[in-house]
């Protein structure tokens, strides 16, 4: 379902002659292609919006990785045009979960495992990426891990 609404948000942009967008949207689906053909070799393939919405994942964190470099770095031009193409691929994602929230569930996973010092890091995470991978940014969620179980 995702992967039709890609589609068809790409051919919409290009009706409208929006070039940044259907730009951003053709690398979506290539992304998507390119992930297909990944996977045709192997035994276990992941659910279509599944598959979708990791690669926009993946996506969506280098942009944001690309974003602080070009700023760093003093590129203020090439720094928007990946904020651009970021807005655009978070159309897609599922709403991300805020800071207290991952609190939260970090809070409630560490109740659920018993887990209490930093050799439990790998099992909260494990578990916080199984419940709610889709709606986290694993990066961040690490950093809140480790303080929480420190």
């Amino acid at each position: 379902m995702l992967r039709e609404q890609i589609q068809s948000e790409t051919v919409t942009a290009m009706k409208a002659k929006e070039k940044e967008r259907t730009a951003a949207l053709r690398l979506i689906g290539a992304k998507i292609k390119d992930r297909d053909i990944e996977l045709r070799t192997s035994d276990k393939k992941p659910g279509d919006n599944e598959l979708v919405t990791d690669v926009l994942m993946k996506m969506a964190k280098q942009r944001r990785e690309s974003i602080e470099m070009y700023e760093a770095g003093g590129r203020q031009e090439l720094a928007d045009k990946e904020k651009a193409e970021l807005a655009v691929i978070e159309e897609f994602l599922p709403k991300q979960m805020s800071e207290d929230e991952t609190r939260a569930a970090i809070a409630q996973i560490k109740a659920d495992t018993g887990a209490e010092g930093m050799k439990d890091m790998g099992k909260v995470m494990a578990e916080l990426k199984a419940r709610h991978g889709a709606t986290l940014d694993m990066s961040r969620a690490s950093g809140l891990v480790k303080e929480s179980l420190s």
